[in-house]
């Protein structure tokens, strides 16, 4: 599948698209997009004053949050093409893979793919992972539903 739009974007503009800010914006940029999949960058892993972080490291399951925030920007982008706005929440996650080890001991850029395998209009299932080069160090399938209104499903 080609990639048929470029959104290279600064951490603000990104923080925009999902509901966090300041530190816990988390992705850099968004390299390309299409209606299906996101490719996103980032090195916020090796900032000591990660959001993330605990008293020691910054544990691998933090990608998990990487992943999502990907799937956010993802929704965000796809719905303003359709004119459209839907918020919506990580509802679960399954097949989840992470390597073992310090997040923060990783010193190059991680490369952010989320890709969506499922959506009826309101709900999506995403496939996502996070590497370094050719190493995977986090996967798994998220659901998500949307159009949430006041903390309801309309």
């Amino acid at each position: 599948m080609s990639k048929s739009n470029k959104f290279l974007a600064g951490i603000n503009t990104i923080c925009q698209r999902i509901p966090h800010a300041g530190a816990m914006c988390l992705i850099e940029r968004v390299s390309d997009w299409d209606q299906d999949s996101i490719t996103c960058r980032s090195r916020t892993h090796v900032d000591s004053n990660n959001p993330l972080r605990n008293k020691y490291k910054l544990p691998m399951s933090a990608l998990i949050e990487y992943g999502a925030q990907a799937m956010a920007i993802h929704g965000s982008l796809v719905n303003e093409q359709q004119s459209g706005s839907q918020g919506g929440y990580l509802a679960g996650l399954k097949d989840v893979y992470l390597v073992d080890g310090d997040l923060s001991d990783i010193p190059d850029e991680l490369v952010i793919i989320a890709s969506k395998i499922y959506s009826d209009g309101k709900n999506m299932i995403y496939e996502f992972s996070v590497t370094v080069g050719v190493t995977t160090l986090a996967s798994g399938r998220a659901t998500v539903f949307g159009n949430i209104v006041n903390g309801e499903q309309s």
